[in-house]
């Protein structure tokens, strides 16, 4: 079979594949093709631009162990799809951190679940196909056929997600039935209210997975993030169960059960892998000091400039620029464009997308130019489910040119010096600078 996969630049590749090709497998040949590092964080997106309502803007990360035809087979003529490959940091994040997705007041257990349950039992409940918790709150509904929403109250159950008609009573004459799941498939909606009409930003939507059904979505929007990541990791677990807590201790088992560990590099980064060392001796030393180690870091990055400032002629000899001052200025505010975490000309609203897709886990980050002010840079930085922005500020210093972030307490001569200081030290910031958004190719 021939399918084909778009990268963040809309930029497609044709893969001849098997039938039986999971996600996991297509995205584990795309990460060899490519020469990526496997961190377990590579997912297959499935995009929906069309439905049979009219044009949206909706995704879903595709399960590890789905069978990528399948879903394929599943596109209805009206509708228009398309497969991204890109990295998703909040994949597997709720087995890590449950306490962040399940708010204590949108959950209740049953009578025979013990009242005080701790942190790390919160997902055994889950993975329990006995005692699943109850989920509730309120929703805003689109009501079929109409422009208009309705608020609701919502719980979901094993059997079903439901809401009431009177208020918040649980009674079973009081509750409809609103949608199953083993026959649907759910989707982020990544479309804003000023475009969708709906309440909020928040919006998600259920459609069946089956050719010819895109006029029976289901339209939903939470109040905040935190709700809808809750609603939305709930159904996965109650979808997919044990599967999912498979795809998450055993990442790529092949087809077959083989591991291609031989073909891959298997290299993980944490923040904790980062430190700032010093060479400068007989012996190196990890600095643990960010007073020192910002010291030493403006210092190499300035010897590193001036080094740079002589460039190669076209017989291959050295040539000093007569002017090393402005060289080091045009050195520092152009190198950051080659980054991959460097994002030239987009918005705010593109940034807090891009983001979104990438997953909404403490410290994903990009960096890009400011729309604001021409001569500024944001930095864009997900924490505890908010999209947050921070502005670079330029300062010029005795014909030297320096960027911050605190009004100028901290500097750095160049952006690559200061992403690579907030991965080290969280300084002003929220949280250290984990990982990073970037428009890969495929």
């Amino acid at each position: 079979q021939v399918i084909k996969v778009y990268s963040e630049d809309d930029t497609s590749r044709a893969l001849e594949v098997p039938s039986d090709i999971t996600a996991r497998d297509l995205c584990q040949l795309l990460i060899l093709k490519n020469h990526y590092i496997d961190d377990h964080s590579w997912t297959l997106f499935e995009q929906l631009t069309r439905t049979g309502l009219g044009k949206t803007n909706a995704i879903r990360s595709i399960e590890d162990h789905e069978l990528v035809m399948e879903v394929q087979s599943n596109w209805g003529i009206e509708e228009e799809s398309r497969l991204y490959f890109r990295k998703y940091y909040a994949k597997y994040e709720f087995f890590k951190n449950p306490v962040s997705f399940f708010p204590d007041h949108m959950m209740s257990f049953s009578s025979e679940t013990s009242a005080a349950i701790s942190h790390s039992g919160i997902l055994q409940i889950f993975l329990n196909s006995s005692t699943y918790p109850e989920i509730h709150g309120f929703l805003h509904a689109k009501e079929q056929g109409k422009k208009s929403w309705k608020k609701l109250y919502f719980l979901l159950r094993r059997s079903g997600l439901y809401f009431s008609t009177r208020g918040t009573s649980k009674e079973p004459r009081h509750l409809q039935f609103f949608c199953e799941f083993s026959n649907s498939d759910m989707y982020m909606s990544l479309t804003g209210k000023k475009i969708s009409g709906s309440p909020t930003n928040y919006g998600f939507c259920f459609k069946p997975n089956k050719p010819g059904g895109p006029r029976d979505v289901k339209q939903l929007c939470a109040d905040d993030e935190q709700s809808r990541t809750c609603w939305m990791t709930a159904v996965r677990l109650l979808k997919y169960g044990m599967q999912l807590y498979r795809n998450y201790m055993q990442p790529y088992q092949g087809r077959g059960g083989c591991s291609p560990l031989n073909l891959t590099p298997m290299r993980s980064i944490s923040e904790n892998s980062l430190v700032a060392m010093d060479f400068s001796g007989h012996r190196s030393r990890i600095i643990e000091n960010p007073t020192e180690a910002l010291s030493v870091a403006v210092e190499e990055g300035l010897a590193w400039r001036r080094r740079g400032c002589l460039r190669l002629n076209s017989h291959g000899s050295p040539t000093a620029m007569p002017n090393i001052g402005m060289c080091e200025i045009f050195f520092s505010s152009a190198i950051h464009r080659s980054q991959s975490w460097f994002h030239h000309k987009i918005s705010r609203d593109e940034a807090q997308r891009l983001i979104l897709q990438h997953g909404l886990v403490d410290g994903v980050f990009l960096v890009r130019d400011s729309q604001s002010n021409p001569k500024t840079f944001v930095l864009s930085l997900s924490h505890g489910l908010k999209i947050k922005h921070f502005q670079i500020v330029p300062l010029e210093d005795d014909g030297k040119l320096f960027y911050t972030l605190d009004d100028g307490h901290t500097r750095f001569t160049d952006l690559i010096q200061l992403v690579e200081f907030y991965q080290l030290n969280k300084g002003v910031l929220p949280c250290k600078l984990k990982h990073y958004c970037a428009r890969i190719a495929v």
